[in-house]
């Protein structure tokens, strides 16, 4: 089982899902796309929101790596591709840090990141019990208890970013006894 990883137009990862499994039917293989929930607040109303994990990505899941050869071409042609990477000329299966990180947020439920359990101890340090932060408490770089968000840097193949994570405080069972 091989993953490999697609850009395609930033915003338009579910258009281009939509559009290439409506063009090539015949092409039954998983494609993910990994989105978190956000609530955020604008005018004092909250606003449920979903986005992307990996802003223009998305990742197919091959069982043969001949496969990849065979529907290259398929997925150039769909509307909004933009490469494979590393290169089209280069088209490298997912490997280690990437591979782990990717199938971390794939395997969540529906592919869609929600809030994770965390509680803080009495340095502040951040523990989470369960949700898509767990494992990734390293590369955590900022929190804002007030919002429920940890940002987290993220590094897919030469490529770093910082996306936010919400999370809901639990009370610890120091908290909970005084």
């Amino acid at each position: 089982m091989n993953y490999y990883a697609l850009q395609v137009k930033t915003r338009g990862e579910a258009k281009y899902i939509k559009l290439f499994r409506a063009t090539h039917p015949e092409i039954k293989m998983p494609i993910y796309f990994p989105q978190r929930a956000l609530d955020i607040r604008r005018a004092g109303k909250i606003i449920h929101t979903k986005s992307a994990i990996f802003p223009g990505y998305i990742f197919i899941e091959i069982d043969n790596d001949d496969d990849i050869l065979n529907y290259h071409w398929a997925f150039r042609r769909t509307d909004g591709f933009f490469r494979f990477l590393r290169s089209n000329q280069n088209i490298v299966p997912l490997a280690d840090r990437d591979l782990e990180l990717v199938l971390h947020f794939i395997k969540q439920a529906d592919a869609l990141a929600g809030k994770s359990k965390v509680v803080f101890d009495e340095n502040s340090r951040i523990s989470v019990i369960e949700g898509p932060l767990a494992g990734l408490e390293g590369k955590i770089i900022k929190v804002d208890k007030r919002k429920g968000r940890a940002k987290i840097r993220l590094d897919l193949y030469d490529d770093s970013f910082t996306i936010d994570l919400a999370f809901e405080m639990l009370e610890s069972a120091e908290q909970q006894h005084k």
